[in-house]
């Protein structure tokens, strides 16, 4: 319970009900939303909201991801829990801490530097041990820790870029929303024979992907 004395369990369990109806079934990644605070993620003035099912603003123009969301995508990645995953956020640190209770290490670049350092102040206060952040360009990926079982990116490209494609693993899936807004989709990535296949998962409206000089691919 926060210092505000707030008690979000009521909040929390109707959020996971909304979050099975619209297709979150994996228990394994239900949990993972129970257990991750995400009032703690989000900014003290919208914390009353943080269990509502929509995206919230955490600065710089950007938002935390909707809860289902972040769901969906994670069960998407079908963890089993010794993989190497890989994040690229804007730096709310959020979907990070869920995939942080479902696998072995999570990566996450958080293209916002203000953000970043607020998400990684976050994740250590919170005892997120497995999580690693770096503040950078998400389109490079983080080439030293390659391959990666999993990606996930929250911020929209234009299109996957070419690294991160290079950077996935025999194997490895990568969830990715693609397209100039407001044209963007959700797009699952297996990688099979070195070659990927490209399922489309359904339509989404996601911020832009953008260097730390604000170049947008």
């Amino acid at each position: 319970m926060p210092a505000d004395g707030t008690d979000y369990t009521a909040q929390l369990e109707a959020l996971l009900e909304q979050a099975r109806a619209k297709g979150v079934r994996d228990p394994r990644v239900l949990q993972a939303m129970r257990q991750t605070p995400r009032h703690l993620f989000v900014p003290e003035s919208h914390r009353l909201y943080a269990y509502i099912d929509h995206a919230l603003p955490i600065g710089e123009g950007q938002t935390i991801s909707q809860p289902s969301l972040v769901g969906q995508m994670t069960q998407l990645l079908e963890l089993t829990g010794n993989e190497n995953v890989l994040e690229i956020g804007t730096g709310s640190g959020y979907q990070a801490a869920v995939l942080a209770e479902l696998c072995d290490s999570v990566y996450t670049i958080e293209i916002i530097e203000s953000l970043g350092k607020q998400a990684a102040a976050d994740l250590k206060s919170q005892g997120y041990v497995n999580v690693h952040v770096k503040i950078g360009d998400g389109y490079n990926g983080w080439s030293e820790h390659a391959p990666f079982d999993a990606i996930i990116v929250t911020c929209s490209p234009s299109h996957v870029p070419q690294p991160l494609k290079d950077q996935l693993a025999e194997g490895g899936r990568m969830i990715i929303p693609v397209g100039d807004f407001p044209a963007q989709e959700l797009v699952l990535l297996k990688k099979k024979a070195g070659e990927l296949t490209r399922q489309a998962v359904l339509p989404v409206l996601f911020v832009p992907m953008v260097d730390p000089e604000g170049k947008k691919y």
